[in-house]
C-alpha cells in the first residue's frame, strides 16, 4: 500500500498499530495502463480512452488524455475530426508528418512538439512518413478553458539552452519562457538530461501535478518509478525528482 504514498509511518500504542499514512503522491504503474494492438499501432493509455474504459482513470483535472503510440513505417492516423481539445504530440523517435483543414503541413522531430487547439472544429491526419522506421510519440489531450475557440496549429522547437536544460516549459497559456501556448491553465515542462540528476518543482496551493516518466528510473520520496509509470498529486509543496542515469519525463503543472 505504502507504493503508492509518498510517506508512511506506523504509531504504536499499548495492543495496537495504527498504519499514519499521508496521501501525498499516488502512482499509475505502466502495467496498469489501457493497451490495443491494432497492428500497425501499439498503443498504452494512461486514462480511459477508445475501448478502454476504467471509471477511475477518466483523467487528471483539465489532462484527458495520455497516449503513448508506435506507429508503423508508412502507417498513421488518416484524416479525423476534433472540438473544443488542446491536443499536443510529443515526438520521441522518428518524425511525424501533420496536415490539417486550416492549411497546416509539417514535418515535426524528436524533441520537438506539435500543438493543435481543435476548437470550433479541425480535421487532421498524422501519418509516420518512413519507408523503414517506426514513430513513437506521446499524445496528450488536455480540455480547454472554454469552448468554441478558433482552430490554431503551432510547433515548439527548442533553443540551444532549452536543449541542453533539464528542465524546460514547453507548454503554457501564456506563453511565457519562449513555451506553447494552449487556452487552459496548465503548465507542461519537458524533464530531459543524458546523466543522473535531481529535479525540483514546487507545487502551488489548489493545483495538480501529474509526472509522466518515459525513459530512465526516477525516484520521489519512496516510490521507484519505472519507464511509462506516472506519479500525481493534489497536495502543495515541493517535490524532488531524482534519476540515477539518463531520464525523459514530462511534468504538468496543472490548475
Amino acid at each position: 500500500m505504502c507504493d503508492d504514498y509518498l510517506t508512511c509511518g506506523r504509531v504504536d500504542s499499548g495492543d495496537f498499530s495504527l498504519l499514519i499514512v499521508e496521501m501525498k503522491l499516488l502512482t499509475r504503474r505502466s502495467a496498469e495502463r489501457g493497451h490495443a494492438d491494432h497492428g500497425w499501432l501499439q498503443t498504452w493509455h494512461s486514462f480511459s480512452f477508445g475501448e478502454y474504459h476504467d471509471p477511475k482513470h477518466m483523467g487528471f483535472r483539465s489532462l484527458r488524455v495520455i497516449n503513448q503510440d508506435i506507429i508503423a513505417a508508412g502507417e498513421g492516423f488518416p484524416p479525423h475530426g476534433h472540438r473544443d481539445m488542446e491536443i499536443f504530440s510529443y515526438v520521441l523517435e522518428g518524425t511525424i508528418e501533420h496536415r490539417d483543414s486550416i492549411g497546416n503541413h509539417a514535418q515535426v522531430q524528436p524533441g520537438q512538439i506539435q500543438v493543435m487547439s481543435a476548437g470550433t472544429g479541425v480535421k487532421h491526419s498524422e501519418f509516420n512518413p518512413s519507408a523503414s522506421e517506426p514513430l513513437q510519440i506521446l499524445q496528450v489531450w488536455i480540455q480547454p478553458d472554454r469552448a468554441g475557440l478558433k482552430p490554431r496549429y503551432a510547433e515548439w522547437t527548442p533553443t540551444t539552452a532549452q536543449l541542453n536544460a533539464p528542465k524546460v516549459l514547453i507548454i503554457s497559456n501564456d506563453g511565457r519562457e519562449g513555451s506553447a501556448h494552449i487556452s487552459q491553465d496548465a503548465d507542461v515542462y519537458r524533464v530531459k538530461s543524458p546523466q543522473a540528476l535531481t529535479v525540483v518543482h514546487e507545487l502551488a496551493q489548489s493545483r495538480g501535478l501529474w509526472f509522466q516518466l518515459i525513459t530512465g528510473d526516477v525516484t520521489v520520496g519512496d516510490v521507484k518509478l519505472q519507464p511509462g509509470d506516472a506519479v500525481s498529486s493534489e497536495e502543495a509543496g515541493r517535490f524532488e525528482f531524482v534519476s540515477s542515469g539518463p531520464v525523459e519525463a514530462l511534468l504538468f503543472d496543472l490548475a
